[in-house]
């Protein structure tokens, strides 16, 4: 990047030389009462162009460059040309690069050193005093405000990295609650079913230990996908949980005692990412919630598929919950999930016993 911008003031400095050699020449061929153009009057456009070349790498150091040599052309009384183009992008680089006192500090001392040949020709007036500072005001004006488009620019792309980054967290957050949720409520009840049969039946008890091992793994291992996202955004990932893993998660509960019914209407198809991880979502939060509260109650799991919309559905044949329901973190952050896609989530007790979650997510 340093090499492309040293390149490119380069180009400048030397677009520059060649429009203030032909410039100067063709000034000193008009009549006039200022001093016959020379070998000088062209060196010091030259020099002063070509200092800009290392403008944005030395600001002052090219500023100090173009004004004396600016000065000594206007004070040896040659005719006004395009070696005030190299002062005026001079005057802007100490502007649009450097902290707002160090740049006025430059420009004002670069402005009274301009000024000296006012002072060998025309005297101290306010008639040249004028129009030779605008050769200063309006390029600093011009530099100033472009450095502080480019601050708040910046500004406004930090704050909104820092934004998506604080999403990403809380959806990460999100997303480890529900893995690490299901998993140890699954491991709790597989896990209360071994001690039970330990001693009466103990083969069993052994199966329900295959399967606390099994469901270990298996968030374990969704825990570290879920947690790659974070620590490297080009690292390779493995797919997302989806509705292709619904099986295994009706698999996975059924070995726990829960019975769970899949039904599904509509024509089945591929959902996009976010959807289909949030249908996933849905289910495994509602079946941990049927597996804390309502033991090994039957729980049905109706997906409905419409063309704008898919539908999901969860609800469990338990015990009635209290007639003051309070919604946990588990249906908050399942609600948070659902509305970030346009969706919709209710949730609570069924008459006569049981509880159902209705999703309803749009697909465009």
């Amino acid at each position: 990047m340093r090499g492309r911008t040293l390149v490119v003031d380069a180009m400048l400095a030397g677009a520059l030389a060649f429009i203030g050699v032909l410039g100067t020449w063709g000034a000193g061929q008009r009549p006039s009462g200022f001093k016959a153009v020379d070998g000088v009057a062209i060196g010091l456009a030259v020099v002063a162009a070509l200092s800009l070349s290392v403008r944005r790498l030395w600001p002052l150091v090219t500023l100090t460059v173009v004004t004396l040599a600016t000065s000594t052309y206007l004070a040896l009384g040659y005719p006004y040309g395009p070696i005030l183009l190299s002062f005026l992008v001079a005057v802007y680089t100490v502007a649009r690069h450097l902290p707002l006192r160090r740049a006025a500090i430059a420009s004002g001392a670069a402005l009274l050193v301009l000024l000296v040949h006012l002072l060998i020709w025309s005297g101290p007036g306010l008639i040249g005093l004028i129009p030779g500072s605008a050769w200063v005001v309006v390029p600093f004006a011009v530099g100033t405000t472009m450095k502080l488009n480019r601050e708040n620019a910046d500004r406004a792309r930090a704050e909104l990295a820092r934004k998506y980054a604080d999403e990403e967290r809380l959806r990460v957050a999100q997303e480890v609650h529900d893995v690490v949720g299901h998993g140890l409520s699954a491991i709790n009840m597989q896990a209360e079913v071994a001690l039970h049969l330990a001693e009466r039946k103990p083969e069993q008890a052994q199966a329900a230990l295959v399967a606390i091992s099994r469901t270990s793994r298996e968030a374990l291992d969704e825990l570290r996908v879920t947690l790659r996202l974070v620590r490297s955004a080009g690292e390779a990932r493995a797919p997302l949980p989806g509705l292709a893993r619904l099986d295994d998660l009706v698999q996975r509960m059924s070995e726990t005692g829960v019975r769970v019914h899949l039904e599904v209407t509509g024509e089945k198809r591929a959902l996009p990412t976010a959807i289909d991880l949030a249908v996933y979502r849905v289910v495994q939060e509602s079946l941990t919630n049927v597996l804390r509260h309502a033991g090994t109650a039957p729980a049905v799991v109706r997906l409905g598929f419409e063309p704008e919309v898919v539908t999901v559905e969860v609800a469990d044949a338990g015990t009635e919950r209290p007639a003051r329901f309070e919604e946990g973190h588990g249906l908050a952050g399942m609600r948070e999930r659902v509305t970030a896609l346009g969706g919709s989530v209710t949730a609570g007790p069924v008459a006569g016993g049981g509880f159902r979650v209705l999703a309803r997510l749009p697909l465009t």
